[in-house]
């Protein structure tokens, strides 16, 4: 018996608040709320825009002139999703183009994530890579994570330069080439995954002893 009575409590609160939104209110507040823009009519396209002062005797005018946005380059392939392959950079960048690396990096030098930059799995893994190069190489010095004052390094940094290597910066060790001079076998330089991208010129074979 009680639910009938709440039902009803219900239906008559809602049937008093019906007349309040009636079909002439809900027009006005479309007219209020929603500018009528005619299609037709003189529009002023958006764009960069930049404030104009004009004096004029004794009248001032200030205004916002449209800045001539030059048309930008596209891309030879603008099919492609990876930003890589749209403009046709595979292969040719290494780990000394900051300026390419630097804009899937973040402020502290972390890689950006697939989702935000559109790379594809194998050119995030080369970027990723150059990047950890371009690190321990100096070449990104503004962007590494801001230490505190007081921060102590608990050993040493290592002097030898191994950002050419695939091995991290902490387990850097001294690399003798033994055996004889024409059959010594070469330092691994680059990484793998980078054979084709970065190419290092070998030195010249010596028959002559």
């Amino acid at each position: 018996m009680a639910a009938p009575r709440v039902l009803g409590s219900l239906w008559t609160s809602l049937s008093g608040l019906r007349p309040a939104f009636s079909r002439n209110t809900f027009s006005a507040l479309r007219n209020i709320c929603v500018p009528k823009i005619s299609v037709f009519g003189n529009t002023q396209s958006r764009g960069i825009r930049h404030v104009v002062e004009v004096q004029e005797g004794k009248t001032t005018i200030i205004e916002g002139a449209t800045v001539a946005v030059i048309a930008a380059p596209q891309p030879p392939n603008p099919e492609a999703k990876c930003p890589i392959y749209r403009w046709n950079l595979q292969n040719k960048y290494s780990y000394t183009d900051v300026l390419l690396l630097s804009q899937f990096i973040r402020s502290d030098g972390g890689m950006l994530s697939r989702r935000i930059t559109g790379l594809c799995s194998e050119e995030h893994r080369k970027i990723e890579i150059c990047v950890q190069m371009a690190h321990r190489a100096g070449l990104l010095p503004d962007h590494k994570p801001k230490l505190p004052g007081d921060h102590v390094p608990k050993r040493p940094k290592q002097q030898l330069n191994r950002y050419l290597t695939r091995w991290s910066v902490g387990s850097v060790t001294p690399i003798y080439r033994t055996g004889l001079k024409w059959c010594k076998k070469r330092m691994a330089v680059g990484h793998p995954s980078l054979k084709y991208n970065v190419r290092y010129s070998l030195k010249p074979v010596y028959i002559k002893h």
